[in-house]
């Protein structure tokens, strides 16, 4: 149970975060948006950097193994950045049609589930 609500905590924290760094991308598009400076859209990035806390944190808290979670601190980073990667090739894909995913995204991300089986390998 703990392994996957420290999954689920892991992906809801990536969606925040690939939000708040990727999505002002997207949001400059909007009026209310594009008229904000530099300043006030790293202060919107913050407080959505803030939910991906109130994920990130708690799904490391029990997930890793020297607090009775089933991760070492090894394996909560890759499956962290797994996660990321997956997050961001959606968000990429359908937030912003111009982005294609191409043969070279998918061999990397070939490597990066090798990397999960290797991290998990006694």
């Amino acid at each position: 149970m703990k392994a996957f609500l420290t999954i689920g905590l892991l992906l809801v924290s990536n969606v925040f975060m690939t939000i708040a760094w990727y999505g002002h991308l997207r949001l400059k598009e909007y009026s209310w948006f594009s008229n904000m400076g530099l300043f006030k859209v790293i202060l919107f990035s913050w407080g959505i950097a803030l939910l991906e806390y109130m994920a990130q944190v708690p799904a490391n808290k029990i997930g890793y193994t020297g607090n009775g979670g089933p991760f070492t601190l090894w394996q909560l980073k890759v499956i962290q950045e797994v996660l990321t990667l997956l997050v961001f090739t959606g968000f990429a894909v359908f937030a912003f049609k111009t982005e294609t995913l191409r043969w070279n995204h998918l061999v990397a991300f070939v490597f990066l589930v090798l990397a999960v089986y290797f991290i998990f390998k006694k």
